[in-house]
């Protein structure tokens, strides 16, 4: 039985040998940052996406945080779903505003309109909506509606989302501006790095003064804002470039497995796996399943691992950000939909190249798992 991992990075030959001389010609030249390789990289994810600038940042941390600084967040209070990663707060906070946590629905892991209504206050200037595990949720577009009617701006945190889309609207698409991570785990990677994406001239402007530590222009050393080393590096934007190239091929492979999942596991008690809803095309960067009240999700993926070789990978996320003590400050209400579903949900291993007898494995393992616990109880 071989061990099956959470997850993998690929980086086929072809491409590795195509960045290693993007890199050297890099190396050779002295071109190590804001050079062809980011806007190449900037120009076709632009492409992808369907939007007029695409800014290529250094995380995706940062490519929260500018368009938040841009968007004016700084003294108000920006409405933010509890179950997402630390950034998406954090980027409120340092850009100078208030993370207002709000709840979400179980069956997209997302904010709801009813959710943003009850979160908005006289204080509010925006709302963050999250695409977790991949999945855009049909609320995106009526939450977008109802802050365009609100005078609210519409972001969308789309670190999880290279590629998505619902009814054929890209995820990136639906508000002022939006965030994508290249973080190793992500469906793509650039070892680190993050693009805003945007049909605002403005927000694209500054965002690329912000990102270099505020100045004018890459020339001068006219400081207009007060920004920070943002950059993305030639050489990270090399290996962008050519994960980019492979995102359609690494969403047919997800998708399949996925695909694999659903089929082998329907009906099993115990799990169950979310399923995008009709018109949202999901890029699986997550499977994600809710394990039955009661079940000790620590137990499970340490059995699996134990007796399958099967490793189950970090959830999104098992601590939502108004138990996080960061965030205590900004804990007001309560989340017990985001409680619930941050306590019990479980990731399955999903990347390219993933076998069917690797499906195999984990299904068999989670039958057998879940299947013991029955009997127990």
């Amino acid at each position: 039985m071989n061990p099956i991992p959470a997850a993998k990075i690929v980086i086929p030959e072809e491409d590795r040998k195509a960045i290693l001389a993007r890199i050297d010609e890099s190396l050779k030249t002295g071109a190590l940052t804001l050079g062809k390789n980011g806007k190449e990289f900037e120009a076709d994810f632009a492409k992808l996406v369907g939007t007029k600038h695409a800014v290529a940042v250094n995380s995706g941390t940062s490519s929260i945080e500018i368009p938040l600084r841009v968007l004016g967040v700084a003294g108000k209070e920006v409405v933010v779903p509890t179950n997402t990663f630390f950034a998406t707060a954090a980027g409120v906070v340092h850009a100078g505003g208030v993370p207002r946590f709000a709840d979400i629905d179980a069956r997209t892991l997302a904010l709801t309109l009813e959710s943003v209504k009850k979160a908005v206050t006289p204080k509010t200037a925006g709302v963050v909506m999250v695409h977790i595990a991949g999945l855009v949720s049909p609320e995106t577009p009526k939450i977008a509606e109802f802050c365009k009617a609100k005078g609210l701006f519409f972001f969308e945190d789309a670190a999880h989302a290279h590629g998505s889309s619902l009814n054929g609207r890209m995820a990136g698409t639906f508000g002022a501006a939006a965030s994508f991570s290249f973080y190793p785990t992500k469906v793509i990677t650039s070892a680190e790095g993050g693009m805003i994406v945007t049909d605002s001239d403005d927000i694209a402007a500054q965002a690329l003064q912000y990102r270099d530590q505020g100045k004018e222009g890459f020339l001068t050393n006219f400081h207009v804002r007060m920004g920070y080393n943002w950059r993305m590096s030639e050489l990270h934007a090399a290996v962008g470039v050519f994960q980019l190239k492979r995102l359609a091929e690494f969403m047919r492979e997800r998708n399949r497995v996925a695909s694999e999942y659903q089929r082998r596991l329907k009906g099993l008690e115990g799990l169950t796996l979310l399923t995008p809803p009709a018109g949202s095309v999901c890029n699986y960067y997550k499977v994600v399943a809710l394990l039955d009240r009661g079940l000790d999700r620590a137990s499970v993926k340490k059995e699996l691992k134990e007796r399958f070789a099967v490793s189950l990978s970090g959830e999104v996320y098992d601590t939502p950000l108004h138990k996080q003590p960061v965030f205590q400050e900004y804990a007001r209400g309560k989340f017990p939909v985001a409680d619930d579903v941050c306590a019990r949900h479980v990731c399955l291993p999903v990347f390219p190249g993933m076998s069917d007898e690797q499906v195999a494995q984990v299904v068999t393992g989670l039958e057998q798992v879940l299947a013991a616990r029955k009997v127990a109880s």
